[in-house]
């Protein structure tokens, strides 16, 4: 009995070496590959299809109630036209709504200071599918209540965002195998594949022109002149890529 627990003890430990012994060479093989690493960017320039436009209505009373009233019949009414000039409902979305109280200035001492008015706030965001009507949709925003603007931004949709991004990808890899290409030929080898590639999250920015509404004044100021041009947005990806060579 004790002699078949030493020979079993003895294949064990036999199998075990054997075992490490595979798993160091495949490692000391894996180490010894001689390899370039290179990163190469890709641009695209595409043209924004779609435009945010960001406005306010503000209104100011010394009843919050009635300051609130004043608000939403003005809002009602910018929402009323943009739908009349075809902007679909779903493509307005309130993104702000604040009652500020104004206090008269103060004279100093220990009074608490008193409320002399208070200001409602509605803040308005339409999204547009046709950046071509942004201009038009600031006309009419403007010439039915709106009296206080932000910003206009520029963006891709999804579909568009992936085709350009894709696109991008593709040049980086290209600059990337043409960067290892020049270095594997000047030091006398020849790249026989690859090893690992890593692809970076890539850069999709939005374009903002900013505008503002002059309430006292009645006077848009804008960053373009009705109709607004939206402008170019460049689209970046970056991939770092490990050759193998020989």
């Amino acid at each position: 009995m004790m002699q078949k627990l030493l020979r079993m003890a003895a294949i064990l430990l036999i199998l075990a070496v054997a075992a490490v012994g595979t798993a160091s060479a495949a490692s000391d093989s894996t180490d010894k590959d001689k390899v370039i690493t290179s990163t190469g960017t890709g641009n695209v320039i595409g043209t924004p299809d779609r435009a945010q436009v960001t406005f306010s209505v503000q209104t100011e009373n010394t009843d919050v109630k009635q300051a609130q009233s004043e608000n939403s019949v003005k809002m009602n009414s910018v929402i009323d036209a943009l739908v009349a000039a075809g902007i679909p409902r779903d493509a307005l979305k309130t993104t702000g709504y604040n009652i500020y109280p104004v206090y008269e200035e103060s004279t100093g001492g220990i009074l608490t200071p008193k409320i002399k008015t208070y200001q409602v706030t509605n803040t308005l965001t339409v999204t547009l599918h046709d950046v071509s009507k942004t201009g038009e949709v600031i006309d009419v925003a403007v010439a039915n209540g709106i009296n206080q603007a932000t910003s206009i931004q520029f963006m891709l949709s999804d579909e568009q965002s992936q085709v350009l991004r894709t696109q991008a990808l593709q040049k980086a890899v290209t600059r990337a195998r043409s960067d290892a290409d020049t270095v594997a030929t000047t030091m006398g080898t020849t790249i026989t594949g690859v090893k690992n590639a890593d692809i970076s999250q890539g850069y999709s920015p939005v374009l903002y022109q900013n505008y503002q509404y002059d309430a006292m004044g009645g006077a848009m100021k804008t960053a373009a002149s009705t109709p607004v041009q939206s402008g170019d947005i460049t689209v970046s990806a970056t991939v770092t890529i490990t050759y193998t060579i020989q």
